[in-house]
């Protein structure tokens, strides 16, 4: 009786063991062509997008926390809603891109384009941008992050 109780438990581990997907926080996509991928609503936490071309990519309502974009090319990308804490997307293009209501948090992001981007509710709180790029953005900083509650504008320090 006993034997066969350790079969069945050794069994449940071993299906248990192959069954576990692999963890997407931990993938690396570095210069990798992954324009107009859909990862929507997925956990990308940590993962490595560098120089990656991310053009028209779908990553709406992710969580990108600690997330590496350096040099990416994300024109276009919808990152409405996603949770870009502490983010990384220094020398990153996001021309375009819909930045609706994302939470941008401790990103860095010192030569990161941001001409065209929708950024209405997004919040920026903490973010290390250039003088002119804030300014640029201030322009057309408008809205409340659903999330955090914050104006877009004063997470910028508009006047």
């Amino acid at each position: 009786m006993v034997f066969s109780q350790v079969i069945s438990l050794v069994l449940a581990l071993i299906i248990a063991f192959f069954s576990v997907s692999p963890s997407a926080e931990a993938l690396d996509y570095t210069k990798r062509d992954l324009a107009e991928v859909d990862f929507s609503g997925q956990n990308l936490t940590d993962a490595t997008f560098n120089k990656t071309n991310l053009r028209s990519a779908n990553l709406s309502q992710s969580d990108l926390q600690g997330v590496s974009f350096f040099g990416a090319n994300m024109d276009s990308i919808n990152l409405e809603g996603a949770n870009l804490t502490n983010s990384i997307l220094d020398s990153a293009r996001l021309t375009r891109a819909n930045l609706r209501n994302a939470v941008l948090e401790g990103a860095f992001a010192t030569n990161t384009k941001f001409e065209g981007a929708n950024i209405e509710g997004a919040d920026f709180t903490d973010v290390i941008l250039r003088p002119d790029v804030e300014e640029m953005l201030c322009e057309k900083a408008k809205g409340v992050n659903p999330t955090t509650g914050r104006k877009t504008r004063d997470t910028l320090y508009c006047s």
